[in-house]
């Protein structure tokens, strides 16, 4: 009787198709990183578009006049707590409040973060488009990270 292979694989075998599966993996980390990498920019869109429908939304009932006036007088949040906390409605008797947002969306492109009224830079008003220095009110806000996106912007210009 011949003695034949029994139904295993050879260390050869092994080697090489291990070295195959790690080739495969290795080409496929840059898809996933720049796939990660895109939603958390689409989060920072969604994010920064809230906050500044928000911001919109509070100038608006100010112009309205369903928000008393203050001393400096430009009509924007004085801080982004304001656009979560609510202001009483001065068109109800009983001052019931006006709330922009529910709660305020965290910087995704600085998860380590814990209070997402720290992540946000502000802008106000008097403060320049090229340099923006926060003040009296919040007249926008961008994101503080140092990165750069996709689209070869940095994220604090979005």
């Amino acid at each position: 009787m011949k003695r034949g292979r029994t139904g295993g694989f050879t260390l050869i075998e092994l080697v090489v198709t291990v070295a195959i599966v790690a080739l495969l993996a290795s080409a496929a980390m840059p898809v996933v990183e720049l796939a990660v990498k895109r939603n958390r920019e689409q989060e920072l869109r969604t994010a920064l578009r809230d906050i500044r429908s928000a911001i919109d939304a509070y100038k608006r009932a100010n112009d309205e006049g369903r928000i008393p006036k203050t001393v400096i007088g430009t009509g924007y949040p004085p801080t982004l707590a304001a656009l979560v906390d609510g202001v009483p409605d001065a068109r109800q008797p009983d001052k019931r409040k006006i709330y922009f947002l529910r709660r305020l969306p965290v910087d995704p492109m600085q998860p380590d973060v814990k209070d997402p009224l720290d992540a946000w830079g502000k802008r106000s008003y008097a403060s320049p488009r090229e340099r923006p220095e926060e003040g009296d009110d919040v007249f926008d806000v961008y994101s503080r990270s140092e990165g750069t996106g996709i689209n070869g912007r940095p994220y604090r210009e979005w």
